[in-house]
């Protein structure tokens, strides 16, 4: 019986590693990072290094470095499950276990999500550099989004054509079939047809408290167009009663946010951050449930 990954993953998610260091060692304010004395190696001038963002710390001068659940390894001298249940108890979730059918699931998960940044790096690229990248450029400015903001939300763009990120990440059956079940193809075959699901949008990754991107939402440049808005359908890392879009970003931006302001869609939450206002998402043509707030304070 194993703990299974994606568990592990939500208690890192949930977990600040500086508050985790910090009772340990004594941290101080640097810019964007916090440094502190080497707990693994004697020193007199502080290399080590603890990143909020990247949720990492790193040691210049004996190079140590990892996660919050490597450091309690290391300091506390724990085994990996006793690391885990440690940050488990700290965030109140119980450890579950698994079994072979489980790592089955566990295994198509990593495939999904290691897709879905795939397709997340391919639409930005196109923002960059397809051909027809003019009018989705024109519409984000139109809507006053600054460059670095874009990138700050990693708004990319799907290009018109039926096969753009099909003929791209599809080189073999096996991913034709991950693209399928990250809900990135729409597959129909009675009729022998699989296509990109969205074409002519510009997209928005919506990102898990780790960062990783578990869906897309696009929105079509033309109003005429309709949906106005497309979702991915929902998969096995994907749940749009329980996710938020903006959430990565609000906590990346201020480590403890005292408040959340909940709009509509995902422009309302660019564009407020555009103009400095933080800690804003948007439900995901939901309803706001008590699965949304669970996941605002967890």
């Amino acid at each position: 019986m194993v703990i299974p990954p994606e568990f592990i993953d939500d208690v890192i998610a949930r977990t600040d590693i500086v508050e985790i260091i910090e009772s340990r060692v004594s941290l101080k304010k640097t810019g964007q990072n916090y440094t502190g004395l080497c707990p693994f190696h004697q020193e007199k001038t502080p290399s080590f290094s603890v990143s909020q963002e990247k949720q990492f710390y790193y040691c210049f001068g004996c190079q140590a470095s990892g996660s919050a659940l490597k450091f309690l390894m290391e300091f506390d001298r724990l085994d990996f499950v006793q690391a885990v249940e440690h940050l488990a108890q700290r965030v109140g979730m119980e450890v579950p276990r698994e079994g072979r059918k489980d790592s089955v699931v566990s295994e198509k998960r990593k495939s999904i999500y290691e897709m879905l940044d795939q397709s997340a790096i391919f639409y930005r690229e196109q923002l960059r550099k397809s051909d027809s990248r003019g009018r989705a450029v024109d519409y984000l400015k139109g809507r006053g989004l600054s460059g670095e903001i874009a990138q700050a939300f990693a708004i990319g763009y799907a290009p018109p054509g039926w096969d753009n990120l099909l003929k791209q990440l599809a080189v073999s059956n096996a991913e034709r079939q991950v693209l399928i079940d990250s809900g990135m193809l729409t597959d129909i075959p009675d009729e022998n047809k699989t296509y990109d699901r969205f074409r002519d949008r510009v997209m928005f990754p919506i990102r898990d408290l780790r960062g990783r991107t578990i869906a897309f939402g696009g929105r079509v440049i033309d109003d005429e167009a309709k949906p106005k808005y497309l979702n991915s359908p929902e998969t096995v890392v994907f749940r749009k009663g329980r996710e938020l879009y903006g959430l990565f970003e609000a906590r990346r931006r201020e480590r403890n946010l005292s408040r959340l302001i909940v709009v509509e869609g995902y422009m309302d939450v660019v564009a407020l951050a555009q103009h400095g206002i933080n800690g804003c998402v948007a439900t995901l043509g939901t309803a706001t449930s008590t699965d949304h707030i669970e996941r605002m304070f967890s």
